[in-house]
């Protein structure tokens, strides 16, 4: 009479011959750290950097408006200073506003070359953790298999 196998106890030697790596699982964590890491620092650099242009802009502005406001000996002189104040302004926006325009596109050409090397990172991490579990469940298979046969 053939020997009786138990469920469970197969079930129990399979599940135990298949091992647990946590070590692809810590890559993509380290992996997925690293891009927030860099990618917050494009964000504080850029923040820096408009922080920067817009404190200039201000106290630019605020040293012109003092020039502007003196008293004048003549009134066309108050005519004068306010067309030169007003075009001196639009000169600094269009000045800042290119500024701000660079630093617009160089968060974007920053982001995108960390998200193409995140995107190869995370691609080559997966590769390697399919990989590894496709050879262990082969493996294990092997060994359950040769498990149940030789009981």
């Amino acid at each position: 009479m053939a020997k009786t196998q138990d469920p469970t106890a197969m079930m129990k030697d399979i599940m135990g011959a298949f091992p647990v790596d946590t070590k692809a699982m810590e890559d993509a964590f380290k992996t997925t750290a690293t891009l927030n890491e860099k990618l917050s620092g494009v964000a504080l650099e850029a923040a820096e950097k408009s922080t920067e242009i817009s404190a200039k802009w201000a106290k630019d502005t605020l040293t012109k408006l003092a020039d502007m406001s003196k008293a004048k000996a003549e009134p066309a002189d108050y005519a004068k200073a306010m067309t030169d104040f007003a075009s001196a302004q639009a000169e600094v926006a269009s000045e800042n506003m290119a500024a701000f325009a660079e630093i617009a596109k160089k968060v974007q050409m920053d982001t995108v070359e960390l998200m193409m090397a995140a995107g190869k990172d995370i691609s080559e991490d997966a590769s390697a953790a399919v990989k590894k579990a496709t050879n262990d469940a082969t493996a294990a298979a092997k060994k359950a298999t040769s498990a149940a046969t030789s009981k």
